[in-house]
């Protein structure tokens, strides 16, 4: 798909700039949904944790493509996160017609008093912010008639796996709950889309670099841009799941496959 073309459409359609809404966009698959889209000729409001980082990523892409980039520097796992998102946008007389919930962590560990932190902070992200962004700014989107939601999801909602339980679960959440939505709103002329990366390399898995080069050099691993373009453009067709990859065809039916007294044996010498 050519994506100026499509975001011309669009700005001719509605009359005025295309804005976008992406969130953890300072850096990995966010930053790279960020891009691709300042490229395509959309305005933007990025969003991240990352204060430093979320400005110079606004200023670099606003010097580069030529578009409004406005960066903003918030913790999305607050309860009053979505809320506040949203309120920051009417305040400044915001369209949002693209909403990408990216924002998201992993962690690989037994569910233990240890992580508690992490995991409210997962189930913040994942679950009751992702959900309240979709429930405010698609509303908005109702009532106009237009707009695009892309949820990002994960071929690990398909494998319930010791280390895993909670990312695999929201994951799954998200998958569900986005397939769902869709069929809501199709019927206002809205898009909900969710994706299922298989491996992808960013740094949000922490892995050893000669290990993410052997991978992105025999397929088993793929890039950002890779991924983002494909996300991108069944967002736009307005399709409800889009499941990159071959591993997305063979992993969770492999894993499933694996006895269970394989797995307790193979959790034995992870943990």
């Amino acid at each position: 798909m050519d994506f100026n073309r499509k975001v011309a459409q669009l700005k001719l359609q509605q009359g005025r700039p295309i804005m976008a809404l992406v969130t953890g966009a300072s850096s990995g698959m966010g930053l790279m949904y960020a891009q691709v889209l300042a490229k395509a000729g959309c305005d933007l409001l990025i969003v991240s944790n990352q204060e430093k980082e979320i400005v110079e990523t606004a200023s670099r892409l606003s010097a580069d493509f030529g578009v409004k980039v406005l960066p903003l520097y918030q913790d999305l796992a607050l309860d009053n996160a979505a809320q506040s998102l949203f309120d920051y946008c009417a305040c400044n007389g915001l369209i949002i017609d693209i909403l990408i919930n990216n924002a998201g962590m992993f962690f690989f560990h037994e569910l233990d008093k240890a992580h508690d932190q992490k995991m409210e902070t997962m189930l913040s992200l994942h679950v009751m912010t992702l959900t309240r962004l979709c429930r405010l700014f698609g509303d908005e989107m109702k009532n106009r008639r237009f707009g695009y939601i892309l949820n990002i999801s994960s071929m690990a909602a398909r494998i319930p796996f010791p280390g895993i339980t909670l990312y695999s679960a929201t994951k799954a959440y998200i998958r569900n709950f986005t397939v769902a939505l869709h069929f809501e709103m199709k019927y206002y002329n809205v898009g909900a889309t969710v994706v299922c990366p298989a491996a992808i390399a960013t740094p949000l898995y922490n892995l050893n670099p000669r290990l993410m080069k052997i991978g992105l050099a025999t397929g088993i691993i793929h890039s950002p841009q890779w991924l983002v373009k494909k996300a991108l453009k069944a967002m736009f067709k307005k399709r409800k799941l889009r499941q990159p990859s071959f591993q997305n065809i063979y992993g969770p039916a492999f894993v499933k496959i694996i006895p269970y007294s394989l797995k307790s044996i193979i959790w034995k010498k992870l943990r």
